[in-house]
């Protein structure tokens, strides 16, 4: 029986114009009453995910950060974050790229410098980051780095960015996040092993868990988990990766196949 659902946030459980679905208050609250918990997998840092599941914030997992953070309501399960001067030299590459907006992400917020501050790329940074603030020098910053973000507003981020970072694949993971960002974070961390420490905290076995995704930062989630389940819009990788394939976000696919679940389809 499933008793964890990890599932994606953006081209996975939201829609398009990154809402969840309508029906997803009285889905969870009957996937509540049958014992199956269910945890946002997200890139999203953690206070953007708390604002989307404000009204369950508090009986969530939340795995933010692509997984670099857990959290289970405001309580800490786990971190990884990454040397300072690894961070600072990852985070100077990005700099030198032309067109291309850097992130430094912290465990309490994300920091941004003043030339990144600009109208079009905060449109798009408050989809994935509530908290952030503007500082004149990374070096400076009273936070654990977990995470350095990398965005090209032209959707052209493998690219015009990930080439650059994949000097660094030898000792952090690079992850094509999207067609937008390029992740850089502690190697051998991702939602897939964060999934499967999260199994381990709980006594939970892949056999009891599914999981939903749709992009390259879905594919260890998708090895972590029985029941892998690749949105209709993912890339052809991960629909190659994952068990079984659930409609696209656009009609709300996530909720479909919990329905299923909660019909015991997969019992």
């Amino acid at each position: 029986m499933i008793r964890l659902i990890f599932s994606d946030m953006d081209g996975t459980l939201l829609d398009d114009n990154g809402d969840l679905p309508a029906e997803f208050g009285v889905v969870y609250a009957r996937l509540k009453e049958r014992g199956i918990r269910f945890a946002p997998a997200s890139g999203r840092q953690y206070a953007s995910l708390v604002r989307t599941f404000m009204p369950w914030k508090d009986e969530m997992l939340f795995l933010a950060e692509n997984g670099t953070m857990v959290m289970e309501g405001d309580r800490e399960l786990f971190t990884s974050p990454v040397d300072l001067a690894m961070a600072l030299e990852v985070m100077r590459t990005g700099e030198e790229l032309p067109g291309v907006q850097s992130v430094f992400c912290g465990k309490r917020q994300a920091y941004l410098y003043p030339a990144d501050d600009v109208p079009n790329f905060r449109t798009e940074l408050v989809k994935y980051i509530s908290q952030s603030t503007v500082v004149e020098d990374f070096a400076a910053v009273d936070d654990e780095p977990i995470k350095m973000a990398f965005c090209d507003l032209t959707g052209n981020a493998e690219r015009t960015i990930l080439p650059a970072m994949q000097q660094y694949a030898d000792r952090m993971q690079v992850t094509l996040s999207s067609a937008v960002w390029v992740d850089v974070y502690a190697q051998g961390v991702s939602k897939g092993v964060a999934a499967q420490r999260v199994q381990e905290q709980l006594g939970l076995t892949p056999d009891e868990c599914a999981a939903f995704g749709d992009y390259e930062n879905d594919l260890e989630l998708m090895d972590a988990v029985t029941y892998s389940f690749a949105m209709e819009n993912a890339i052809p990788a991960v629909k190659a990766r994952a068990r079984y394939r659930a409609p696209s976000n656009r009609v709300h696919g996530v909720m479909s196949v919990c329905e299923q679940i909660l019909a015991g389809e997969f019992d």
